[in-house]
């Protein structure tokens, strides 16, 4: 693959917002496979949480430390070292989400990449009332990673296709990663026993459309599966690989009652790392388009 020359028509930011360093280095292995391959800039930024009873200004000089303007640093200079454009903020804020939408809002940012760590869901919070908020009020695309384990080495990138309008921006993710890596990819469509969303003969087509997607990545499988358990099929099958990236289930994320659904369950009982990926206006699901046209 050739590396896009970054000196020149770069191609949209990517916003990190970056807590420790350790979170950090696992958020930027995918941010910069991403940006590589959109020749695109990153944007790192750090929300500094000031009480009420600081102003902003004065949360700056009394809570801000060097360790954290040392993480921003190292951060930028990993990302530079790849020939990627890079920035760096502190930004002020009453509450993370609050600094993160207004950072993605203030630099009119494409895309946000943001890490999480799976914990259990609690009272009318999903993944956690930071990232719920995000996914809910960005103006923009965002990515979840769920930082389990490192990914330095991807040789292989798992995409469900689960029929969410989300499903087209996660192989988009999934293709880039794949391009950056040399990695394998394995497009996986899952059809309920009992009363399947597409015939067969339309998820084989949505599968092919999928595939051209991933133009450069050297191996493309298209599997199609028949299983009672949709989700922990998809759970079992992430054991075989790397990476797993799909699209938000149906609906999105951020609704109390869609708890359980495919992207959820699958992101938090996924073997290795899982990227979330939702589209800020996505386009009507493919699988529905594709399923209206041959006669569903």
């Amino acid at each position: 693959m050739t590396m896009p020359d970054h000196t020149t028509d770069v191609g949209g930011t990517l916003l990190v917002p970056v807590a420790n360093a350790e979170a950090a280095d696992r958020q930027l292995d995918t941010a910069i496979d991403i940006a590589t391959d959109h020749s695109a800039r990153i944007l790192l930024v750090y929300v500094l949480e000031v009480p009420p009873q600081l102003s902003l200004q004065d949360g700056r000089r009394y809570l801000l430390e060097d360790e954290t303007e040392a993480m921003l640093e190292e951060a930028a200079a990993s990302v530079a070292s790849r020939g990627i454009p890079v920035d760096r903020r502190i930004r002020m804020a009453r509450g993370v989400a609050t600094g993160i939408v207004g950072a993605a809002d203030e630099h009119d940012v494409d895309a946000v990449l943001l890490g999480w760590r799976g914990r259990p869901p609690r009272q009318d919070v999903i993944l956690g009332s930071h990232l719920d908020r995000v996914l809910r009020d960005a103006g923009c695309d965002v990515l979840v990673k769920r930082i389990k384990t490192p990914t330095d080495d991807v040789e292989s990138v798992l995409v469900p296709i689960v029929g969410g309008p989300h499903d087209e921006f996660a192989a988009e993710a999934a293709a880039s990663v794949a391009r950056a890596n040399d990695a394998d990819a394995t497009l996986l469509h899952v059809l309920e026993s009992d009363e399947p969303e597409l015939t067969r003969e339309a998820a084989r087509a949505v599968l092919a459309e999928t595939a051209g997607v991933f133009e450069g990545v050297s191996s493309v499988e298209r599997e199609l599966l028949e299983a009672d358990d949709v989700a922990g099929t998809i759970t079992d099958r992430t054991t075989e690989h790397d990476l797993t990236v799909l699209g938000v289930s149906r609906g999105g994320l951020v609704q109390r009652k869609l708890l359980g659904t495919i992207s959820e369950a699958v992101g938090r009982h996924a073997a290795g790392t899982v990227v979330l990926a939702k589209r800020h206006d996505p386009v009507p699901s493919r699988l529905r388009r594709l399923g209206s046209r041959l006669g569903r």
